[in-house]
């Protein structure tokens, strides 16, 4: 029979397997920098949105995380519906500009 009653429901238990490096802090600033403008002397010149590669880079420069890759932070915004190339805003994959 099922033993702990409420509290044991209530309580997170131990999971198996790495630790995701990105906590629920973390995702909140990743989403909303993935929302940001990119800011002048980031990324190419005239860079409007986010790339992945640079939203991880970013990551790792204020500190939030030691290391990350940038198909990391596109799973993490795939969950949260902030997938890249859904909007004009946000982090996007960059693609090639189609012949005229």
């Amino acid at each position: 029979m099922w033993g702990g009653g409420v509290t044991a429901a209530l309580e997170e238990k131990p999971r198996p397997g790495r630790k995701p490096k990105i906590s629920g802090e973390v995702e909140a600033k990743l989403i909303a920098l993935a929302c940001e403008t990119v800011e002048e002397g980031t990324g190419r010149k005239g860079q409007a949105r986010w790339t992945l590669r640079m939203l991880a880079d970013r990551l790792v420069e204020l500190g939030l995380v030691d290391t990350i890759s940038h198909v990391a932070v596109m799973k993490r915004l795939k969950k949260t519906n902030s997938s890249p190339g859904k909007s004009r805003v946000g982090a996007s994959h960059l693609k090639p500009a189609r012949p005229s």
